[in-house]
């Protein structure tokens, strides 16, 4: 299955601004300023924080119930950061941190799944060029 998006901007760099679009309602609008000075809207790096949330907790699931601990639940938050690097803007890192509701399963095993997860969910391996990920999981 294909995935689709689309994303148009208008204008120059500094003053312009743009829109996109992907699915079913997710629709929001970028600017410079949401980018790199926290201004109001959205920005990509949200969008790969979001997808990278999205699909590390599903692989965190899968996971989890191949090994019979099937998950109540798995929320994560992914933090992706973008610096100056060599003088061109970079995704230098991002940080998932993720709770689980895991029933007869420990704390070890829980991590271990999810640096399993972190290794092999398809965002993750299409981000290998980031020069850190990291996960932080914890039991909730």
């Amino acid at each position: 299955m294909a995935a689709r998006a689309s994303a148009e901007w208008k204008g120059g760099l500094k003053t312009g601004g743009g829109t996109f679009s992907a699915g079913e309602g997710i629709r929001g609008e970028v600017t410079f300023k949401s980018r790199f000075e926290d201004g109001p809207g959205a920005n990509p790096e949200q969008l790969i924080a979001a997808a990278h949330a999205s699909c590390f907790s599903m692989a965190l699931s899968g996971a989890l119930e191949q090994a019979g601990t099937p998950v109540e639940s798995v929320r994560t938050d992914a933090t992706v950061t973008l610096r100056m690097v060599d003088g061109a803007p970079t995704i230098t890192s991002i940080a998932l941190k993720t709770v689980g509701v895991v029933p007869g399963i420990d704390q070890a095993a829980f991590e271990q799944a999810a640096n399993g997860a972190k290794a092999n969910c398809p965002v993750s391996r299409a981000l290998a060029g980031v020069p850190e990920i990291t996960v932080e999981a914890t039991l909730g």
